[in-house]
């Protein structure tokens, strides 16, 4: 007779089953909303969300979350503060693996609760924990748990989401490469997006490529064209979902 699972064993396998749930579902989103219900059922919270910002234009994209019962809060005062979010602030630096930290880690309830970042943005959620997804320079995409309960996570809680992070990159990563259909462009053109999405900008980028900002201009309208895009975070987000590939 096959012995009872210890909890430690049965909590991995919770895991397992979320992962594996995530990489068969058929939805097309990436990733899908059945991994944002699975870890939140691991890790209880109000509420899990998945977002991409770009930063310098102020943009969000492929946002989405679990059902929350608090009012959606405006991005202006999200943008207006941006810089009291610690937390936030980190996993807007670069890395090249994925990182998993918590509020507690910068602020403490009572600090957070006095900036106008938390009355005017994140209330009533002072105690968040993120998974941060590398990504290209500028950009932030990012789990984040919210909890009402000025508690922070645990040190269980918080070693479930660090073990779970790289196998979210990996199902990132997959979705996205069955998402994104062959990208037609041309050697310089794919040059000069590289430099977009290392934030470059056009006189920055003649220089590095040695052309006229000119000939920069036309390589980027030749590219929005053949990619069906009208920005340059459009593009660099059509053809460089992943960091690794700039």
């Amino acid at each position: 007779m096959t012995p009872p699972f210890t909890t430690a064993e049965a909590h991995l396998r919770r895991m397992a089953d979320v992962l594996d749930e995530a990489r068969h579902d058929p939805s097309e989103d990436v990733p899908p909303m059945s991994l944002l219900y699975g870890l939140q059922r691991l890790v209880p919270c109000a509420c899990v969300s998945f977002s991409e910002l770009d930063v310098p234009a102020r943009i969000g994209f492929n946002e989405r979350e679990t059902p929350c019962d608090e009012d959606e809060a405006p991005m202006e005062a999200y943008w207006r503060w941006r810089r009291q979010h610690l937390q936030c602030e980190q996993v807007s630096r670069p890395h090249d693996s994925p990182e998993t930290t918590q509020m507690a880690d910068f602020l403490s309830v009572r600090e957070l609760r006095d900036l106008p970042i938390y009355t005017e943005f994140l209330r009533p959620f002072p105690t968040i924990a993120d998974i941060a997804l590398p990504t290209a320079p500028g950009r932030t995409r990012v789990f984040q748990f919210f909890r009402a309960d000025t508690k922070p996570f645990t040190d269980h809680e918080m070693t479930t989401l660090r073990l779970m992070a790289p196998h979210l990159y990996e199902i990132y990563r997959e979705g996205a490469r069955r998402r994104r259909p062959p990208v037609r462009l041309t050697h310089r053109e794919l040059d000069v997006l590289r430099c977009v999405a290392r934030g470059l900008s056009t006189p920055e980028i003649a220089e590095q490529l040695v052309v006229a900002p000119s000939t920069v201009r036309k390589h980027l309208e030749n590219a929005f064209e053949r990619l069906g895009v009208s920005s340059r975070t459009a593009a660099v987000a059509r053809v460089f979902p992943e960091a690794e590939a700039i």
